[in-house]
């Protein structure tokens, strides 16, 4: 009998202990769980973070508002794990306000410390405005590329015509009126050494650009725009209107390929066919090699001139030769 409560005892033991065991297992697994789950907090991104985030955080924000911010735009999972974070880096007044940029996803601590210690990652934009394009293009370009930038304005206030083509390094937090300072600018920058030229070629400075805008639109070639140049400024003097097809692209957004006899009676100021002297305003903003063909333009006896699909040039001396070559080139 003895011996049989001794097993029993012994055996009861032993099940107290596999119990206990058990215990210390489900705590240690449930204890990795939660650190896993933690650690997916602390160390990784939401999933439908988006790259190339830009978030502002307004000045005066506080430590909650600044969060509830982050999490909108998806850089952090866990709002109450960035202030934590925050707490810890610094406290609840540490946070400085101001525009962060998120190229690639990071932990939720990681942007914590970026808030609290101003690391605003504002890395320039590499952004090039090609030759040619107009107020409507350059912001169909930018829109897209720089979060504050707002279209509508820019093709409000952006003055046509003085945008200078060229490659360009905007911040991330660029918004439409810095644009216009720095591309303007760089027109400012570029145009000072074509001053005194202009000034003794006897042509206001808004004139070579509307007419650089046009041959920019019209040409391809250095040869081309100074004989373009030349035709237009000659046909202005006999008060010839400059019928150019591209001031309708303009207008329409048609070519010389899509224009039908109702676009040619249009009643706009930028309808070169029906109207004399040069368009109101810039029709594109021009290259440097446009506006220099501008100011100096080549003298030849030619008066039309047409391109064919290919951009190629045919100049003609009078109006019977000019239709010749409208029935070689442009009817195919």
């Amino acid at each position: 009998m003895r011996r049989f409560l001794s097993l029993v005892q012994r055996a009861g033991l032993r099940w107290n202990v596999f119990q206990k065991h058990e215990r210390i297992t489900a705590l240690a697994f449930s204890l990795l769980v939660a650190v896993s789950l933690a650690n997916a907090v602390l160390w990784s991104a939401p999933r439908r973070f988006a790259p190339l985030s830009l978030v502002r955080v307004p000045s005066g924000a506080t430590l909650s508002e600044a969060a509830f911010i982050l999490n909108g735009h998806a850089v952090i999972r866990s709002v109450f794990w960035l202030k934590a974070s925050a707490y810890l880096l610094g406290g609840v007044r540490s946070i400085q306000a101001g525009d962060y940029y998120f190229e690639k996803p990071i932990s939720v601590f990681g942007v914590a410390y970026r808030l609290t210690h101003a690391r605003y990652g504002l890395k320039p934009i590499r952004i090039t405005i090609p030759e040619g394009l107009n107020v409507f293009q350059i912001a169909e370009l930018l829109s897209p590329k720089l979060p504050f930038f707002d279209g509508k304005s820019f093709v409000g206030d952006a003055p046509e015509g003085y945008l200078f083509p060229d490659t360009y390094f905007f911040l991330p937090n660029a918004d439409e009126d810095h644009v216009v300072l720095q591309v303007k600018g760089n027109f400012d920058i570029q145009i000072k050494d074509l001053l005194d030229e202009i000034a003794t070629s006897g042509r206001k400075l808004e004139d070579v650009i509307v007419m650089a805008s046009l041959i920019e639109e019209e040409t391809k070639t250095a040869r081309d725009r100074r004989i373009v140049s030349g035709i237009l400024w000659k046909r202005l003097e006999k008060k010839i209107p400059l019928q150019v097809d591209a001031t309708f692209a303009y207008v329409n957004g048609k070519n010389t390929y899509t224009l039908t006899r109702d676009d040619l009676d249009i009643d706009s100021p930028y309808n070169s066919y029906k109207y004399a002297g040069l368009p109101p305003t810039p029709i594109a903003n021009p290259g440097i090699d446009s506006i220099r063909a501008a100011i100096a333009p080549e003298k030849t006896d030619y008066l039309y001139f047409l391109s064919d699909k290919r951009g190629n040039i045919y100049y003609a001396k009078d109006f019977e030769e000019h239709q010749k070559n409208r029935e070689l080139y442009l009817r195919k």
